[in-house]
């Protein structure tokens, strides 16, 4: 489908530009796009985001007399600025997507109009919206939506589609409301800054406003918050570091800092080191909302392919292939990306092989990275799951381990050494008793709250000593487990698996599903033909939820129990 279907012309275009912009390598002129179609990955997610487009218009509040009229009602029958803005983003990306049903549809333009014109009375008066779960008067989520929308009307601006202005006007008057709180609003989180950044940087590509160049650069003033590894502050693998690469090279391309793009390159070049062999990526350091959420590789692929573009990197064009092997459907939610900027419909550069054999340490976030092949281990540091074990269909999503030691027995590596291969991971407890106060101390009303126990003499201390030893084996690992000091501990060793496969080798117990228990030598987790061998097996208790510990997790479990001093080897192939 020729790109020229997408605008009047390019003059126009150029038009949107306003003088002394520091770069114009944001915009993609005709003269600087030498194909004539769309890729065929390209039409692909056009044709997804049109079954997204049909699902939402049955979500869309049709009655012009309903007080709701032009919103989109989400799974708790609420209408808000952000499932307005969700089908604002997927029909305007099909408007004007000349291989999707809705391109040009003038029934489409009406209902979007109505949405627009909701999102607008969704904006208060100091132009910020409303994220109704959590944050009110919200400035970093009114930029989210900014940053979302500005890049898919610049095209649908540039359009020939009829009627057009009933949409685009509301949406404009939105943007540059918007655009004032942005000059002046807060945040919460580290990656808000950014967003924030990159909100202004769209702005900035529709009106010259100096105020909005002037407040980027002081939320840009305070650095870049990525550490050594490469790795951003909330270390949110699937989530925010994602994000945090989109929006640094919006803000690199609207007001022509390219040297943000150092950062993403980093991000990028440490992420492909988080991949599990079937595309999954670890999660389990994560201090956000996706901390072991079972997550795919799709957020990633803008930047991905954007900077495998500009640098020429066959790695990184690598891991573009790989989500369009695993995950490519996902990621229609960044389509706006793709309309708005044609030089990403360039081929990519040959693939380089993407690093499948390797040991990498990343400390800063507390996690070694070991992958052989078709499997891996991930051992974590100061985190209740040390260790998790994937293969290509079979995973071990965690092992964790608990003992009854004054409800505080939950293990979490305090320090880390590595001897001779061996990863050592140690913890130790206290448990103490308290003497009664002396003479002339205690308070004389009875009242405990003003006899503290930091106040007390403590006797009888109880100590307990952890250690977890893990190392490669031939075709896997292995984990020795070493508890020591109070005898008697009951303890349990779980190995969380993933849903779907299935057990030989274990016993279930009888009150609880999904909770199984390993006695013996060996026990196979197998799904789809493929195996995981673990084993040997201990049990010399029945008691898994142990006070102090986490609770079970909804998923597959075996534990290994017994009682301190606990020695305990057992290996996973």
């Amino acid at each position: 489908m020729d790109r020229r279907s997408f605008f009047k012309n390019t003059g126009k275009l150029a038009a949107l530009v306003p003088l002394g912009l520091p770069s114009l390598a944001w915009i993609n002129s005709f003269s600087n796009w030498h194909g004539s179609e769309m890729p065929a990955w390209l039409v692909k997610l056009i044709e997804i985001n049109d079954g997204n487009i049909e699902r939402l218009l049955t979500f869309h509040v049709a009655d012009p007399g309903d007080p709701l009229f032009g919103g989109i009602k989400d799974r708790f029958q609420m209408a808000t600025a952000h499932s307005a803005t969700g089908f604002l983003r997927a029909g305007m990306s099909g408007l004007v997507a000349p291989s999707s049903r809705y391109y040009s549809d003038q029934g489409l333009v009406e209902k979007l109009s109505a949405t627009a014109d909701f999102l607008l009375k969704s904006q208060h008066e100091d132009g910020t919206i409303d994220l109704v779960t959590t944050n009110f008067h919200s400035t970093p989520d009114t930029a989210f939506i900014v940053k979302w929308l500005v890049p898919i009307y610049k095209v649908v601006e540039e359009s020939e589609i009829p009627g057009k202005e009933t949409l685009t006007t509301p949406l404009l008057s939105f943007f540059l409301r918007a655009g004032e709180e942005l000059k002046r609003g807060g945040i919460h989180t580290p990656n808000h800054r950014w967003v924030v950044c990159a909100a202004l940087a769209e702005l900035y590509g529709l009106r010259q406003d100096k105020g909005y160049l002037e407040r980027a650069e002081v939320w840009l003033a305070e650095g870049i918050d990525l550490d050594p590894d490469g790795q951003f502050e909330e270390k949110s693998s699937y989530i925010y570091s994602s994000l945090s690469d989109r929006v640094l090279i919006s803000t690199a391309r609207g007001f022509g800092k390219m040297e943000l793009l150092e950062y993403v390159r980093r991000n990028l070049e440490m992420t492909l080191y988080y991949l599990h062999p079937n595309g999954e990526i670890v999660t389990e350091a994560s201090g956000r909302q996706d901390n072991s959420l079972v997550a795919t590789f799709e957020p990633y692929y803008y930047p991905y392919r954007y900077m495998a573009l500009k640098d020429k990197n066959g790695q990184f064009a690598a891991a573009c292939e790989l989500i369009e092997k695993t995950s490519f459907e996902k990621t229609t939610g960044f389509l706006y990306f793709f309309l708005e900027d044609t030089s990403l419909w360039e081929e990519l550069p040959p693939s380089k092989p993407l690093p499948t054999n390797y040991v990498k340490k990343f400390l800063h976030s507390g996690l070694i990275r070991i992958r052989r092949g078709e499997y891996d281990g991930t051992i974590l540091l100061d985190n209740p799951v040390f260790f998790t074990f994937h293969k290509l269909k079979t995973v071990l999503q965690g092992v964790r381990l608990a003992s009854a030691f004054f409800g505080k027995g939950q293990f979490k590596a305090e320090n880390f050494e590595e001897v001779d291969g061996r990863y050592i991971l140690t913890s130790e407890l206290e448990g103490p008793y308290y003497q009664p106060f002396g003479p002339g101390e205690v308070s004389g009303d009875g009242d405990w709250s003003k006899m503290p126990r930091t106040d007390r003499e403590q006797s009888e201390i109880q100590r307990l000593r952890t250690k977890v030893e893990i190392k490669e084996i031939e075709n896997g690992f292995e984990l020795l487990v070493d508890i020591q000091g109070t005898d008697g501990v009951p303890l349990a060793l779980e190995l969380i698996f993933r849903e779907g496969g299935g057990f030989r080798g274990v016993s279930s117990h009888t009150d609880m599903e999904k909770t199984y228990f390993l006695g013996q030598e060996e026990a196979i987790y197998e799904k789809d033909g493929e195996m995981l061998k673990f084993g040997p097996g201990v049990q010399e208790h029945t008691w898994v939820e142990i006070r102090g510990g986490l609770p079970r997790m909804d998923a597959p479990t075996v534990f290994l129990t017994g009682f301190t001093p606990f020695h305990h080897r057992i290996y996973f192939q």
